[in-house]
C-alpha cells in the first residue's frame, strides 16, 4: 500500500478516534504524528499501534456492511411513557467500495475455514473472521510470553446478521488465539444463529 495510503486507511477505518458510542468513559490512543519506515512495517502486522476493542469491531463491521462505517449505539430507541425517541442508524463514511469489501470478506472466509482455528469452526456456519495473537507491551517493549488472544468476525458471511469480537487477556491454556478466543467465538456464534433463527448451510471446503 505504501505509507501514505496505509495511514489514510488507518484513519478512515476509525483507529485513533473516538467512536461516539453513547457510553461514558471511552478512551482511545491517538495515532503517532510521525511515521518512519519501521512504523509502517510493524503496523502492517499489528504492532506499534493501539486500538480499543470497539474500534476493531467497527472496522470489521465496516467490511461486513459493504464498506460503510457506522456510528455505534447501545440502544435503538428510548421509551418514556408514550414518547418514543428512535436512534436511527448513522453512516459515518464509505470507507471502501462494496467490491473491496467483498474481496476482504472472501479472504476472511478463507482465513476462518483454512487458518489455524479451522479445527474448531462449525462446518455448518458461514463465518468470515480472523484470529489475532498480540504480544502485550510492557515498559516500552513487548513481553516475550504474555499475549492478548482475539477472534473477530461476522456471520453469515454472505448476508451478515451480527459481528462480534472475543478477546482474552493472557489466556492460561494457550497463548494462541486459534486455541482459545476462536473456539469461544464459534460457540457463541452457534447460540447467535439459534437466537436469530439463522439457517445453517452446507459448507463447500474447497472454497
Amino acid at each position: 500500500l505504501g505509507k501514505d495510503t496505509l495511514i489514510d486507511y488507518i484513519d478512515k477505518f476509525g483507529f485513533g478516534q473516538q467512536t461516539n458510542i453513547d457510553l461514558e468513559g471511552e478512551i482511545t490512543t491517538k495515532l503517532r504524528s510521525r511515521w518512519g519506515d519501521i512504523d509502517v512495517a510493524t503496523a502492517s502486522f499489528g504492532q506499534g499501534i493501539a486500538v480499543n476493542t470497539l474500534q476493531m469491531l467497527m472496522a470489521v463491521s465496516t467490511i461486513a456492511n459493504n464498506g460503510k462505517r457506522m456510528e455505534p449505539h447501545i440502544v435503538k430507541e428510548v421509551i418514556d411513557g408514550d414518547k418514543i425517541d428512535s436512534i436511527p442508524p448513522k453512516t459515518v463514511s464509505q470507507v471502501i467500495t462494496p467490491e473491496a469489501a467483498k474481496i476482504m470478506t472472501d479472504l476472511m472466509i478463507l482465513s476462518a475455514r483454512h487458518g489455524d482455528a479451522k479445527w474448531a469452526i462449525p462446518k455448518e456456519l458461514e463465518i468470515a473472521g480472523k484470529t489475532g495473537t498480540a504480544q502485550i507491551p510492557i515498559a516500552g517493549h513487548y513481553d516475550a510470553e504474555k499475549t492478548m488472544a482475539s477472534f473477530v468476525g461476522f456471520a453469515p458471511a454472505s448476508n451478515p446478521r451480527f459481528a462480534m469480537i472475543v478477546k482474552l487477556k493472557e489466556p492460561q491454556t494457550s497463548p494462541w488465539a486459534s486455541e482459545t478466543a476462536a473456539p469461544l467465538w464459534f460457540k457463541i456464534a452457534k447460540l447467535m444463529y439459534q437466537y436469530y433463527n439463522i439457517p445453517t448451510v452446507t459448507i463447500d471446503n474447497t472454497y
